[in-house]
């Protein structure tokens, strides 16, 4: 029998950057991971029928979040956007391509996808993300009860430099 537990993640505030709307989506694929591995049964038939209706749910969000990072970064004039985009458009290469994969007929495990699946979240977060994440901070606005945010002032600021 699968041990569900043992493959959730737990946030942590190791994972955040401190700017509330990315934190959430954070948060949010972190539960899309954990909701994914507790459908894992072993039933070939309704894990395929899960996984393609996750899958469309999964990509959707991931634009969403995609696009939120990409735009902050581009407005604050991240000097790694390029390489984070690229990062972002194969992962989405790599999630439609596992999605034709399951409507052509593949046997793709849950097990499996979503095991990648979190080991990619969670290797995106620490390591990619983690540097747009200090960049942030160094800009950011902070508030007075010591989180940061970006605001229009601190876009402002970026561009003039």
């Amino acid at each position: 029998m699968f041990n569900h537990d043992s493959e959730l993640i737990s946030w942590s505030n190791t994972f955040a950057c401190g700017v509330k709307l990315i934190d959430d989506q954070h948060k949010e694929l972190v539960e899309l991971v954990n909701e994914m591995f507790n459908h894992v049964s072993g039933n070939e038939e309704q894990e395929r029928e899960y996984l393609n209706d996750v899958m469309q749910k999964a990509i959707k969000y991931i634009k969403v979040h995609f696009a939120t990072e990409e735009k902050i970064m581009t407005l604050t004039k991240f000097s790694g956007y390029a390489s984070h985009k690229r990062a972002h458009n194969g992962f989405i290469v790599i999630i439609i391509d596992t999605l034709n994969e399951i409507t052509c007929g593949k046997h793709i495990s849950l097990y499996t996808f979503t095991k990648f699946l979190k080991n990619w979240v969670l290797s995106h977060i620490a390591v990619m993300d983690k540097q747009y994440f200090e960049y942030f901070r160094k800009i950011a606005t902070r508030k007075d009860d010591g989180k940061v945010s970006i605001t229009p002032a601190d876009v402002q600021f970026v561009n003039i430099r």
